[in-house]
């Protein structure tokens, strides 16, 4: 496709003296208001230059562009030149390119099969999978689509919880007050209700806290009583957690969580050993950063027990190792900061140059309308049944209003778990948020069921047209494009052209939100144009010309919510 900001940079070069074609580029401007153009040049900064007022300078320019055959027409107006695009010539290249690329348009080969890893989720095992835990599961989920649509091997990793002192806690309630068949019977809300009762019986007697330390220090020498239980543990987890993982149509290439990386960290110890970076202080190792303004880095406990930095170090050498990674992002809550600086710091202090390529992509917190979530108080909303409760919602409203749909079900799962996933990627993914039945269970605005039902508009319009859609799509060449060429009809086109830069913008930012509010964008955009003008006309050129720009509608929204991990369903 025709990159039009980058022709009239390079139009604009040859007429231009002292400035270069990246110059200009980094020049050019979409104006806010499109009466003034699709794209305008600010002539301030050659006044010195040329010595000559802004506004006669972009005169000079308006004059010497004019007879370009990319532009219906080119104003100056004071100190800016304003350049209309020949709204034929650019209607016909947006659509030629959706048609032509399909599933795939907005996609590139810029990832160039580079391997790129994107640590998401990472639940705790024999803990709730809650609502917290979606914001790292759908933000990561979408950046990995994202990284994959634009030509990266990815590598999909779910770094489980599965190790550390918690466990020895679940262990130690577990032999005091546990019992077998109430696990089996509902795994993680029992499970739960242990490790509740263990902090409040160690608020009575804190000697729990020790006895779970020697616990979990049993379990990292592979006691064999400790192992059972927790591989249990493990199992019943997963069950659990895959089940909502396939109602959010998520899938991982790997599940290993940090005790994956028990029996790998000697070797990581023993370097920080031989580059002198372990400092012994009240019986632990600590590694000093006091140099790069961060706290002292804890790398073995007294007692010898490893902490998440070292699991965390070893983990990023293994996937250099296993995956040569050209990134390795994490996908971590931003209370986490001042431990990725601290480990990605050691690293390079330990000489591995690769250190930076580990990317930390923060995200702000989930609270209740009543407070903060709590884990050991038993304050949880289970993700799953937030899932569940948006799929009947959705059901219900579905039944009231009489939507036409094919299966009732599907329909309802499509668009109730969409509404979840839309109404986290909504938001730039740093703020935090306070989590609201009411929001998420809101279809009304600029929500993912809008969106959708106007993916299914879209489709119904071209389900209507019948053989003249067929004929558009097979025969476009010899198709009018001035009936496509009307204000609303334009800016539709223009945001559905700006797609794979959008797409590009997200990824560099680790921000699926910017796809998010694009695709909004384009929906808002097509449903002005469905009102301002009628599509199934009788003038069948007219018609036909018109469909086509549905489909590449249809096309683009479908494109996006897939690289959200979204359903685009053909009848809502």
């Amino acid at each position: 496709m025709i990159n039009f900001k980058e022709s009239i940079a390079e139009k604009l070069s040859k007429i231009v003296e002292g400035l270069d074609k990246d110059e200009i580029l980094s020049m050019l401007e979409v104006p806010a208001d499109s009466k003034l153009g699709d794209y305008t040049f600010p002539c301030f900064r050659l006044a010195k230059v040329m010595r000559k007022s802004p506004a006669i300078i972009a005169k000079d320019i308006a004059e010497k562009l004019d007879d370009n055959s990319i532009f219906e027409k080119i104003e100056n107006v004071n100190a800016y030149v304003n350049m209309f695009l020949n709204r034929k010539a650019f209607m016909s290249e947006v659509i030629k390119e959706v048609a032509d690329k399909k599933d795939r348009y907005g996609s590139s080969d810029v990832g160039q099969n580079r391997t790129v890893i994107v640590e998401y989720s990472s639940p705790n095992i024999a803990k709730p999978f809650h609502i917290g835990h979606i914001r790292s599961t759908v933000i990561g989920h979408s950046i990995y689509k994202i990284y994959d649509f634009l030509g990266y091997k990815t590598v999909r990793i779910n770094h489980l919880g599965d190790y550390g002192t918690q466990f020895g806690k679940m262990i130690v309630a577990y032999k005091r007050w546990g019992k077998e068949e109430d696990v089996k019977k509902a795994p993680i809300q029992t499970l739960l209700e242990y490790y509740v009762k263990f902090h409040e019986e160690a608020e009575k007697d804190p000697s729990l806290e020790d006895e779970a330390r020697e616990t979990f220090t049993r379990l990292e020498n592979g006691e064999e009583e400790e192992v059972r239980l927790w591989q249990w543990f493990r199992d019943e987890s997963l069950k659990e957690f895959n089940r909502v993982y396939e109602m959010l149509g998520i899938e991982f290439d790997s599940y290993a969580g940090e005790s994956f990386y028990s029996d790998k960290m000697k070797p990581v110890i023993d370097k920080m050993r031989e580059k002198n970076l372990l400092i012994e202080s009240e019986g632990a190792h600590i590694v000093d950063l006091s140099e790069y303004n961060l706290s002292p880095a804890v790398i073995m406990k007294k007692d010898g027990s490893t902490l998440y930095i070292t699991r965390d170090i070893a983990a990023a050498i293994y996937r250099k190792d296993h995956y040569d990674f050209y990134k390795n992002i994490y996908v971590v809550a931003s209370q986490q900061n001042l431990h990725f600086q601290q480990w990605i710091q050691i690293l390079e202090l330990m000489g591995y140059e690769w250190a930076r390529d580990c990317v930390h992509v923060p995200f702000g917190l989930v609270s209740l309308e009543d407070g903060t979530m709590s884990t050991r108080h038993g304050r949880v909303v289970f993700l799953e049944d937030v899932l569940n409760k948006a799929v009947e919602q959705t059901k219900n409203i579905i039944l009231e209003i009489n939507v036409n749909t094919d299966n009732l079900d599907v329909t309802a799962k499509q668009v109730g778990i969409g509404a979840v996933i839309f109404n986290e990627l909504s938001n730039n993914r740093i703020k935090d948020y306070v989590f609201s039945w009411d929001k998420v269970l809101n279809f009304d605005g600029e929500t993912g069921p809008y969106v959708q039902y106007t993916h299914a508009r879209a489709a119904s319009v071209l389900r209507n047209a019948g053989d003249d859609f067929d004929y558009a799509l097979e025969n476009m060449e010899e198709l009018d494009m001035n009936y496509i060429s009307s204000d609303s009809a334009h800016e539709l086109a223009k945001m559905i052209y700006a797609f794979p830069d959008v797409v590009l913008e997200a990824a560099e930012k680790y921000e699926p939100s910017i796809v998010t509010r694009h695709i909004v964008d384009i929906a808002q955009g097509f449903n002005r144009f469905y009102h301002n003008e009628h599509i199934l006309v009788d003038d069948v050129a007219e018609k036909r010309a018109k469909l086509l720009l549905v489909y590449a509608t249809k096309q683009t929204i479908k494109n996006g919510l897939h690289l959200l991990g979204m359903e685009a369903p053909e009848r809502m």
